[in-house]
């Protein structure tokens, strides 16, 4: 049966939980455990698919469509065996709407429905379905303890420790060791007050990891044992490393993998952690350096664009390659010229996701820069869209747009598409207002790439799956006129012959896909389509 550790946060938030969670995941299934996770957020929202990357950072997309936190980002990256579904994340307001809408069909035979049980039962249910299949469960609460919003939760954290009993349940508890610099002193008082907090609801944490900017002595990590009923061994140090990527074996080498095969009774093998030491010694010893500008509107908030970050990471440890990230606000690009001369340093071009019209100047700006000066450019998602829409007002002399942007355009290159055919039986895009319905590409799906076109050389096939999170389209009456000029359709979605990807073949390296390859990277072994980008860059800057 599933066993299941729940991950709780106190003092402050932003410790690192998901980080954590994950590498303990990590090594257990480094000794062979068959390991999922799951985060739970206290937040109204039912998804964080309607929120501001501002507010929530980017929103990450399973395969199977969900729109979740972007700790399963962390979650996926970290396991090499598990992949997030829409079991694996879900909000409070998740469950309210499950529950009022059990409550308006009369399954609670008109009986008052209350946080507990109903609330509670409900999130038990979600907590033992996500587990379903697996040895072991790591179940992330969002927010820090003493939250209001997070107590339905440890509630039901708390009525699970009870059912399930100590053989199937544990809970770990991740708090802050602040260094008072004037005082040259770490403090436990934080994290004696975070377990009291968390002992008046009824939780008594089983681990204690106790995050700190700087080395926690062992005479303070035994005073925080006595004053919080913790086991010694129990409380693991975790100071800031120079790699996230190193926070499994920390894990490993303070027994934490050991502590928890033992109370759960399981007798494995020790765990093997050499890829994660490759990965660590590649991104800390790197042989070159790069650097991207990546265009956005989102810049100010790096984690609205995470799993981007990661995988331009994870392509450099696979090249043993620097990637310097350089952020370049797109409505700021459109007018300064400072920010330009900026731009022009970079060795490569990438244009991400995003919806709106708001910097898509900048962000055009950008696609021709790269385009005319022969400089690697990755286009993602709206960066194809504008890479097509740059091409076609700037080659093809056409007043081309997007309906997101203009519903009115004569040229709609871009739009939502309708589910009828024209009389030469070819999907169309309409832009008039009837195209408000359209509906959004979530999740995996299968795309066919042309035989022999740089993306096929990329991924070393022509049939491939990736996730997509969009709702507007390339219309394909604009495919032959843009073949014609030079740009290349290399990609059609395998159901609907929806554009999938273009590439210029007379450029270097440009390439712009309506996909998002960032969800699927992974520290060990990076993405084959970044990985690419960033041995372009590297090509780029040696001709400098």
């Amino acid at each position: 049966m599933t066993k299941f550790i729940f991950v709780t946060g106190g003092v402050v938030s932003s410790l690192g939980k998901g980080i954590t969670a994950a590498s303990l995941a990590a090594v257990l299934e480094a000794r062979g455990v068959k390991v999922t996770m799951t985060k739970m957020d206290p937040y109204i929202n039912v998804d964080p698919g309607t929120m501001s990357p501002f507010q929530h950072g980017e929103v990450f997309v399973t395969d199977d469509g969900a729109e979740t936190d972007l700790d399963l980002g962390y979650y996926e990256r970290f396991l090499r065996h598990s992949k997030m579904s829409k079991s694996n994340n879900f909000t409070s307001g998740r469950i309210y709407q499950t529950v009022l809408n059990k409550e308006r069909r009369g399954e609670y035979l008109g009986g008052t429905v209350q946080v507990i049980p109903h609330i509670t039962d409900e999130i038990k249910n979600k907590i033992l379905a996500s587990g379903e299949g697996y040895d072991i469960a790591i179940i992330e609460i969002g927010g820090t303890v003493g939250d209001i919003e997070s107590l339905p939760f440890m509630e039901a954290v708390r009525q699970m420790q009870v059912e399930l009993g100590r053989n199937r349940a544990m809970l770990m508890h991740l708090t802050l060791v602040p260094y008072i610099s004037s005082a040259g002193e770490t403090k436990t008082k934080p994290t004696q007050h975070s377990v009291k907090e968390l002992r008046s609801i009824g939780l008594q944490p089983d681990i204690l990891i106790c995050r700190s900017e700087h080395y926690i002595s062992p005479d303070n990590r035994r005073k925080i044992a006595l004053f919080t009923n913790v086991e010694e061994r129990a409380v693991i140090m975790c100071e800031d490393a120079q790699s996230i990527y190193q926070i499994p074996r920390t894990l490993y080498e303070q027994d934490l993998d050991d502590i928890v095969c033992e109370r759960f009774g399981m007798n494995l093998p020790e765990a093997d952690l050499s890829d994660w030491d490759k990965v660590v010694e590649a991104q800390l010893n790197p042989e070159s350096n790069v650097t991207v500008a990546m265009v956005g509107k989102y810049v100010e908030l790096p984690d609205a664009y995470k799993s981007i970050n990661e995988a331009l990471l994870h392509a450099g440890i696979t090249h043993q390659t620097s990637v310097n990230i350089d952020y370049i606000d797109a409505e700021r690009l459109e007018t300064d010229e400072g920010l330009f001369a900026q731009l022009q340093q970079a060795d490569a071009v990438l244009v991400p996701g995003g919806f709106g019209e708001r910097g898509t100047v900048g962000k055009l700006k950008a696609v021709t820069y790269a385009r005319e000066n022969n400089v690697p450019y990755l286009g993602i998602c709206l960066g194809m869209q504008l890479a097509v829409i740059e091409y076609a007002r700037n080659v093809l002399n056409i007043d081309a747009n997007s309906s997101e942007f203009d519903r009115k355009t004569a040229e709609p290159i871009i739009g939502l598409i309708t589910e009828w055919l024209d009389e030469r039986g070819e999907l169309q895009i309409r832009s008039d207002d009837s195209d408000l319905g359209g509906t959004m590409r979530l999740g995996a799906q299968q795309a066919e790439l042309v035989a022999g076109s740089k993306l096929s050389q990329i991924y070393g096939a022509t049939r491939i799956s990736e996730r997509h999170r969009h709702r507007y389209e390339m219309n394909n009456r604009y495919i032959e006129p843009l073949e014609q000029s030079g740009m290349k359709i290399s990609g059609y979605s395998a159901k609907q012959h929806l554009v999938e990807s273009v590439e210029i073949s007379e450029h270097p390296w440009f390439v712009a896909v309506q996909f998002h390859p960032e969800f699927t990277s992974s520290p060990r072994g990076g993405h084959p389509l970044f990985n690419s980008f960033v041995k372009a860059a590297k090509d780029h800057h040696a001709t400098k």
